[in-house]
């Protein structure tokens, strides 16, 4: 960074102040648990030698503050896989149920903005499409920050409602569904991926969303599909045609990354006899307002009694559990492997 034409090329700049910002946030966290370390040794030698019960609890209150602190960097620290570092993209999708389905939808598009913005994250919206009535059809958000991708693919699956439906004149109780799909950003030059033009069938189309008057008045949209695999992107963020084809681009080849790495894995899966989860059919967690209050993930067992607090972004614990649980699994193959 002291070099003097480190500035001439804006792109590759701010990357290497990102992987900077990246290492040196792990650094800090380091000092400072080991500073509170030491303040908590003192602590708790100050309150023997003074058989002080009011320093005894403050000596507690830092050991636990401790503990959580060295719980969380050890979290930090397992995130380690070829993506973890990478901004994550998100795409919401409702599941049959007309309004109520996509009322659901908006919720957790609420409740990820919130944790996101909660932990330093910046959100962008990069296609939206928003329901007949309330709610939202589906969006795509890019979620930027070190490790984005690396908590947040805990997310990946079906969330589950049960609530008295707003919606619902006879004040009955309802089920909704959707979808989170969760795919790691991939970086520009990253030439594991490959998109020939001749694979690639380009749509434009007019915007649906905010942007002005520019955006709403020109077919800015673009929808890319690649013929081979038909997956399917789109992007209306951008206000010309050209940064939104670009936009759709990164979309396609993350999830032309992802797919690669769902069928490696689906393969490995194979090979071990395990059985492989249905994407569409496998409810992750359950957020139930009524007849209690209760989240619960179906695959860690993770439970938190308050749903609102959830819902306005409170997912660290079941983010944290899914990552333990993820790494046992990791270990006990391990240990299969060694035993063969």
């Amino acid at each position: 960074m002291a070099e003097p034409n480190f500035w001439d090329d804006q792109e590759k700049a701010q990357k290497i102040i990102g992987e900077m910002n990246a290492l040196k946030s792990v650094v800090d966290k380091m000092n400072e648990l080991t500073s509170l370390h030491a303040d908590a040794e003192v602590a708790l030698q100050l309150a023997q030698e003074e058989n002080d019960m009011d320093l005894f609890a403050e000596a507690n209150e830092m050991a636990t503050k401790l503990k959580d602190g060295i719980d969380s960097f050890e979290l930090q620290l397992m995130l380690s896989g070829d993506y973890d570092a990478n901004n994550a993209i998100v795409e919401l999708h409702p599941g049959a149920g007309g309004t109520e389905s996509q009322d659901w939808a908006s919720i957790l598009l609420r409740m990820y903005t919130r944790w996101a913005e909660d932990h330093g994250y910046k959100v962008e919206v990069l296609d939206y499409l928003p329901g007949d009535e309330a709610g939202i059809k589906s969006v795509t958000l890019r979620i930027k920050g070190h490790n984005a991708y690396g908590y947040l693919k805990a997310e990946k699956g079906v969330h589950r409602l049960v609530r008295i439906s707003p919606f619902d004149a006879s004040g009955r109780r309802h089920t909704s569904f959707a979808s989170v799909d969760v795919i790691p950003e991939i970086a520009e030059d990253d030439t594991s991926i490959e998109i020939r033009p001749e694979e690639l069938r380009i749509d434009t189309y007019r915007s649906t969303g905010a942007g002005g008057q520019h955006v709403n008045t020109t077919d800015s949209a673009v929808r890319i599909t690649h013929l081979p695999t038909g997956i399917v992107v789109s992007c209306q963020s951008e206000r010309s045609q050209i940064q939104n084809r670009a936009v759709a681009m990164e979309l396609l080849k993350a999830r032309l990354a992802a797919k690669r790495q769902e069928e490696r894995e689906a393969e490995l899966a194979e090979l071990r006899g395990e059985q492989k989860e249905i994407a569409w059919g496998s409810q992750i967690r359950s957020y139930v307002f009524h007849p209690y209050s209760l989240v619960k993930d179906h695959r860690t067992n993770q439970e938190v009694g308050n749903v609102q607090a959830v819902v306005d972004g409170l997912l660290d614990p079941f983010i944290h559990a899914y990552l333990r649980w993820q790494l046992a699994r990791e270990q006990a193959r391990e240990a299969d492997k060694a035993t063969q």
